[in-house]
């Protein structure tokens, strides 16, 4: 039997940015795997190379040198087309900010990952009704981001980088603008995802929310300087299970 093939395996990666006559390293030499069904939080102080790396891994920018597989692939062999329909499949993203079209209500917003992979209307709206259910919005589908608490809106994102089936989901400080309760809400959606097999990539600050992950990879100067497996990793479900209900569900 074959050994499984890494979602994202990084040899010597560089990335060096040119500001005037100054040079920044951002990423001097990482090198590291992540196999398809991890959960891996990367962690480091304010100019580690997190972002830098994690930018690089969803094929938002590309190294100054070193290797880069996705699924196997070389990414640095594919062009810009290829580099896009590749985020669109195979990577959903999550964001601090959720990057929701304001416009738009919840439905349309899953929708929008399907619509630029040609995937027809009738499909569309099944597959994105079908994924705001999963994430427990099947009720709030014609609301407008506007009209969606923060912890809502960060399901609306979940489930538009869902929509496409992607083998890796890149979650870029996740809870970063979300309260207590509903930071161990959005984590309990990412174990349950993970433990459904898609690999998690998760940027965070926050070495309480990195414990929820099962590896942890620290940063600091542009290299890795620990990675190493969560002994003691938290239960976001059992957790939630324990907590007050929350204030709109409280009765009088």
């Amino acid at each position: 039997m074959m050994d499984p093939v890494p979602n994202v395996q990084v040899a010597d990666l560089h990335k060096d940015y040119h500001l005037g006559t100054n040079v920044v390293r951002a990423l001097r030499g990482v090198t590291l795997s992540i196999m398809p069904g991890e959960f891996v939080a990367v962690m480091g102080p304010s100019g580690s190379g997190k972002s830098t790396f994690m930018n690089l891994v969803g094929c938002l920018d590309r190294p100054t040198s070193g290797e880069y597989l996705l699924d196997g692939v070389p990414v640095a062999t594919l062009d810009n087309d290829q580099l896009a329909a590749v985020r669109n499949r195979k990577i959903g993203f999550i964001f601090q900010g959720f990057n929701l079209l304001s416009r738009m209500d919840a439905l349309s917003n899953v929708m929008l990952p399907l619509i630029y992979a040609g995937v027809p209307a009738r499909e569309r709206e099944q597959r994105a009704r079908e994924t705001l259910a999963a994430v427990g919005l099947a009720d709030r589908a014609d609301h407008r981001p506007a009209e969606l608490s923060g912890g809502q809106q960060q399901r609306v994102a979940i489930a538009r980088a869902l929509v496409n089936r992607p083998s890796l989901i890149l979650a870029d400080e996740p809870t970063g603008n979300l309260d207590s309760r509903t930071s161990v809400e959005v984590m309990a959606i990412l174990q349950k995802l993970n433990a459904s097999g898609i690999t998690i990539l998760m940027v965070t600050h926050e070495s309480d929310i990195a414990s929820y992950s099962k590896r942890n990879v620290l940063f600091r100067d542009g290299k890795v300087t620990r990675d190493f497996v969560v002994e003691q990793r938290r239960g976001a479900e059992q957790e939630l299970a324990l907590l007050p209900p929350p204030e709109e569900e409280l009765v009088a």
